[in-house]
């Protein structure tokens, strides 16, 4: 992400500001979300159904002005349709992939980690599909290494219900960090 905004600063700033935003109202979701999960095994549509609305806005608003930037150079005009569409489509698989695990075993996921995917997708999927599948993965091992923890640890069994949602904003958060945009 850092990347990315460095090459908008440069290209289209009125795109840089709308990433900025886009990364501060994560970084606020993502906090909150989490401590209401942690507290409640919560994550409430009053956060997430905004946050679709938020996170298409400001991600598409950038992605189409990094399109009309004059100092876009050649094929400037298709970056709109790529990362806007990836942006859609990323938000959509992610929801998905979850929909479809929450189907295979419902007890072992919450329908607000369905509705949380599809946020992440937006996010992830901005920077490009390698963001997707880092930031799915890492969700998994961080959650899986937790589980492990307290499982050794004594403090839970194999029928503990850990909040899964603070690992997603974990795996999200990481890929967006340590990934260059793709």
């Amino acid at each position: 992400m850092i990347d990315r905004l460095g090459e908008l600063g440069g290209a289209a700033p009125p795109a840089f500001w709308l990433v900025l935003l886009a990364c501060a109202y994560f970084a606020v979701m993502a906090a909150r979300l989490s401590i209401i999960d942690i507290r409640h095994h919560l994550l409430p549509n009053r956060i997430i159904f905004p946050s679709y609305a938020v996170a298409g806005v400001l991600l598409l608003g950038a992605a189409g002005l990094r399109a009309l930037a004059p100092a876009g150079g050649e094929g400037s005009a298709a970056l709109f349709g790529i990362p806007g569409l990836r942006i859609v489509a990323g938000g959509a698989a992610l929801w998905l992939f979850y929909f479809l695990l929450r189907a295979a075993y419902p007890p072992g996921m919450g329908f607000g980690d369905v509705k949380l995917a599809g946020v992440l997708g937006m996010y992830l999927g901005f920077l490009g599909w390698g963001h997707v599948f880092a930031g799915t993965f890492a969700a998994f091992l961080f959650g899986g290494l937790w589980s492990l923890a307290l499982l050794v640890s004594r403090r839970g069994t194999l029928k503990s219900d850990i909040p899964f949602g603070p690992f997603m904003l974990a795996g999200t958060t990481a890929a967006m960090l340590l990934l260059p945009a793709g």
